[in-house]
């Protein structure tokens, strides 16, 4: 059954204008007494919080949300890199069910018709709205953003995101470049804003417009920092002297790393400011004083992040909305500054594929507000330091973010969806995460099958591709038809064990008995994954216990 019309034209500046689009999408709606759900999503961003205890980055608003929230210490995404992640935990499928590896399809007509996040709850009498970037733009959703299937009404998107990449930061010489550094002067910059700035008040207009009617909403906003380039008010950078910045713990590419493992940062060095730099490829390294400069900008925009989730959240808070409004914080993948020698995503590393995660659900993670109460005041970043706020509830469990279908569902109240058969491309509506309901009951219920343990749930997978067994121009970013190797990599509590086998593209077949490489790292022993244990006796013998 094809999806209804969305609401186009006048309608749409009806939203912004006045909410004609956005009342007749409520009038169609009947759930009442339905929790709402505020999903943010952030890009690029690792867990450098105040609540993941880092004690360098600013982030009190994040940190004030964590402390009423349940927040997962070891989430892990299902591949680091923007439009598989954001598919892959939109869908609840992982990427060989999307079959989507690169940002060159779209999933519906390439692998199924699968049902979204969103979609379901629109089809449950959500009014669905997204901001910012929530799906990545493009052919993989259809250059629509997965319009009308998931959202009420055609998706927000800033009119300054145009920008982002075009020569608008200005270098020691005066002149504008396109650069990797670009802290800015908001008022100078074209339209005088920011895209972030601007899906925050776009966010903040919708929660003024659904308090004013009666159907719940899912509402997703999808912020750019810290997104390469890192473009920020230049304010931000106060807070991180360079005298302050350290460099990666573990800057050298280690002696037992695989070639095919290692990611080139080919995107990083196509800004003017690091190709001044002349840096040899493809394993650098960058001069230990600009990798200063990296890290100081990407904490800075970690900062200037944070104020936008502070705003928001504050608003939900004026409009009397947090008693009735699950939040839930997320990444879509991590992002190295340094460590292994690596720039950027592209890795099966801990550094790209941890991610934060957490969840505010009323009532469950923290008490219902009296009148007048408030749970998120915006907290300046740049006031003095104050005690830390420890998160509300934390869990070291392993889990993915395919597992956030069945946890909203659960949480809201809907019908959770079942688990996928395999395969599962003719099932619409599955998911293949599990839910993590358990950890938002008030109750402990002893004989609750999950809670018994079972050691394969404890795992998170994820997965990255590869042209060739050498770094090549390429490596971060193949395209599918140019993909001959995939790293499957397993995270349990102990270990990280990837194994890369030779793979098919155009059967989307993975040969585990071509076996191009392996990784073994030892948590414990080893916390940043620098010596590859594969080869010994041990690694060997993990590496035929996990064989299919």
């Amino acid at each position: 059954m094809p999806p209804p019309p969305p609401c186009r034209g006048l309608l749409w500046l009806g939203l912004v204008l006045g909410s004609v689009c956005l009342e007749s999408a409520a009038q169609a709606n009947s759930a009442t007494d339905a929790l709402n759900v505020l999903l943010i999503i952030v890009d690029d961003l690792r867990p450098s919080l105040g609540c993941y205890g880092d004690k360098l980055v600013r982030s009190p608003n994040i940190d004030q949300l964590a402390s009423h929230s349940v927040l997962f210490q070891n989430a892990f995404a299902q591949q680091a890199v923007c439009a598989p992640s954001r598919v892959s935990f939109l869908t609840g499928r992982r990427p060989d069910t999307t079959r989507l590896y690169d940002f060159n399809s779209y999933w519906r007509v390439h692998a199924g018709n699968f049902s979204t996040i969103p979609q379901y709850f629109k089809e449950n009498g959500y009014v669905t709205m997204s901001v910012g970037k929530v799906f990545h733009p493009g052919i993989s959703s259809n250059h629509s953003d997965d319009s009308p299937y998931s959202w009420s009404f055609p998706p927000y998107h800033p009119t300054s995101e145009k920008y982002e990449n075009t020569k608008t930061c200005r270098g020691p010489d005066g002149e504008l470049h396109a650069n990797l550094l670009c802290p800015v002067d908001v008022v100078d910059v074209p339209e005088g804003t920011l895209p972030d700035k601007q899906s925050t008040e776009q966010a903040i207009r919708l929660l003024e417009k659904m308090k004013m009617l009666s159907s719940p909403f899912f509402l997703a906003i999808g912020y750019h920092k810290p997104h390469i380039p890192f473009r920020y008010p230049k304010e931000f950078q106060k807070l991180y002297p360079l005298e302050n910045i350290t460099l990666a713990p573990d800057p050298q590419v280690p002696d037992g790393l695989p070639p095919v493992a290692y990611n080139p940062w080919m995107d990083i060095r196509q800004r003017e400011d690091i190709q001044a730099l002349n840096i040899s490829v493809p394993y650098g390294p960058i001069p230990v004083d600009f990798q200063r400069k990296i890290r100081q900008s990407y904490f800075a925009s970690v900062s200037y992040l944070d104020t936008q989730v502070g705003h928001l959240l504050s608003a939900l808070d004026d409009l009397q909305l947090a008693n009735s409004t699950i939040i839930v914080f997320t990444s879509d993948h991590g992002w190295a500054l340094g460590e292994h020698g690596e720039w950027a995503k592209y890795s099966n590393f801990d550094v790209t594929t941890h991610v934060p995660l957490m969840f505010y659900v009323p009532g469950r993670t923290a008490s219902f507000l009296e009148a007048g109460e408030k749970l998120f005041p915006y907290r300046n970043p740049f006031d003095s330091v104050s005690e830390l706020m420890e998160p509300g509830r934390q869990s070291v469990e392993l889990v993915e973010l395919v597992s956030l279908f069945p946890t909203l569902a659960g949480l809201a109240g809907l019908q959770v969806p079942p688990r996928c058969l395999i395969p599962s491309f003719h099932i619409m509506l599955c998911r293949e995460g599990r839910s993590l309901l358990k950890h938002f009951r008030v109750h402990d219920l002893e004989d609750d099958l999950y809670l018994r343990g079972n050691p394969r749930e404890l795992i998170a997978y994820s997965q990255y591709p590869r042209p060739a067994d050498s770094p090549q121009w390429n490596s971060d970013k193949p395209s599918l038809k140019d993909i001959k190797i995939m790293g499957y990599s397993i995270r349990t509590i102990d270990y990280r064990y990837t194994v890369w086998v030779g793979f098919n593209p155009n059967e989307f077949l993975a040969n585990f008995s071509d076996v191009h490489a392996g990784e073994l790292y030892f948590v414990d022993s080893d916390p940043l994954q620098d010596h590859n244990m594969y080869n010994d006796s041990q690694g060997r013998e993990l590496s035929r216990s996990w064989m299919p």
